[in-house]
């Protein structure tokens, strides 16, 4: 805590840990989803083979300095970061979950306060609507939940009428030159052996050839 390098020296050796421990969980499929953001951590184990008590003894007796406090699946859901993760039959579903404490306060339209400062709020509300993958009723309810906080913040109704079909507008863009940059795109491998291909390759920067190093 404190030091720039404290993050950078914290995951390296957590995934350090994962490559040398967790690697065999995954390999012996018993636990059959693992995935981590910083400190927070996702697993999907099967019942079959072992427990989630089971996981979390291995997980504590790997090193002194580490203790897992797993919080379990409620009503076959559970929340992680800032999603609601629900299990179904034969696939996971994804909502929008919001804590408990959360309030439906953002910076009032009508105050002084920057334009910028004041759409911040709606624009990570709706991107998030738009760019997760949600049912059709989960995303119409989220959109109401979106513009019942900004009628409490007197916006007006069309403002976010506009921001989502901006965002729209940019999710469609950019899947469309993402596709048509693959499609353009030519592959070209080089062998590195030096720093002197690198001004080889430098040439190429402002071309549609993407430049790959083979080892």
């Amino acid at each position: 805590m404190g030091s720039p390098i404290s993050g950078t020296m914290a995951e390296i050796f957590l995934q350090n840990i994962e490559n040398r421990h967790l690697k065999q969980l995954l390999d012996s499929k018993n636990v059959t989803f693992y995935t981590r953001y910083v400190d927070d951590i996702f697993v999907i184990y099967d019942t079959t083979r072992t427990t989630a008590d089971s996981i979390q003894k291995y997980i504590n007796s790997i090193h002194s300095c580490l203790h897992l406090n797993p919080m379990h699946e409620n009503n076959t859901q559970i929340n992680f970061l800032e999603l609601c993760i629900i299990r179904k039959t034969n696939k996971l579903e994804t909502d929008i979950c919001r804590k408990p404490t959360t309030t439906d306060i953002t910076i009032n339209y009508l105050s002084n306060q920057p334009i910028e400062h004041k759409l911040a709020a709606s624009l990570s509300h709706i991107n998030k609507m738009l760019t997760l993958l949600l049912t059709k009723e989960r995303r119409t309810h989220e959109w109401k939940t979106i513009q019942n906080i900004a009628r409490k913040q007197q916006f007006p109704q069309q403002i976010d009428n506009n921001l989502k079909q901006q965002i729209q507008r940019n999710i469609t863009h950019k899947k469309s030159e993402r596709k048509e940059n693959i499609n353009n795109t030519k592959l070209a491998t080089f062998t590195y052996y030096s720093h002197k291909v690198r001004k080889l390759t430098n040439l190429f920067k402002q071309t549609e050839i993407r430049i790959a190093f083979k080892k």
